[in-house]
């Protein structure tokens, strides 16, 4: 709640842990560890899953699409921009966090009523429920990684929630 979403934030973690668990008195070498890790990781090359730019393609021209993604801002800029995903996008959103208020004021700034908006997402938690509770549709396309933050163990029972097993199948309710 401190530090936010992403890698670097999670390097911040990292280092208090160790502060905490040495009592101020570890290695400075494992900070370094640490540092060097997150910059390996932040110079990874962006992977985009099977099907995503096949169904942005069809899509694209008939639907605004909107990227809504929370995190640091310049890692989620950085993985944007490799993706090569931004042409496809009316509008790009990255957020701090992904609850109930944070959709609202963005369906505000795009003039957009829950009931004419779909997101389609990973995390039951922060991409489906939220959006729910707000009166949109949300299509739940699993992945076998999910952050243990992220996970739900509940039941989803709304109208307008759509399970999809990969991401073209979003195609058959659209």
């Amino acid at each position: 709640h401190m530090y936010g979403y992403g890698l670097k934030s999670m390097m911040l973690s990292m280092i208090e842990t160790i502060c905490k668990v040495t009592e101020g008195e570890g290695n400075i070498g494992l900070v370094n560890k640490i540092i060097e890790l997150g910059q390996e990781l932040l110079q990874r090359p962006v992977t985009l899953l099977n099907g995503v730019k096949e169904v942005l393609s069809a899509f694209q021209g008939k639907y605004k699409l909107v990227l809504a993604t929370k995190g640091d801002l310049f890692d989620q800029q950085r993985k944007i921009a490799n993706s090569g995903l931004q042409e496809y996008f009316t509008h790009i959103e990255i957020m701090s966090d992904k609850k109930k208020a944070d959709y609202k004021k963005l369906l505000d700034k795009l003039e957009c009523s829950p009931e004419k908006f779909l997101m389609i997402g990973n995390s039951i938690k922060s991409d489906i429920i939220p959006v729910l509770e707000l009166g949109g549709y949300a299509a739940h396309v699993p992945h076998h990684v999910t952050w243990a933050y992220e996970q739900y163990e509940g039941k989803v029972e709304y109208r307008n929630f759509i399970q999809l097993n990969h991401i073209e199948d979003i195609t058959n309710y659209l």
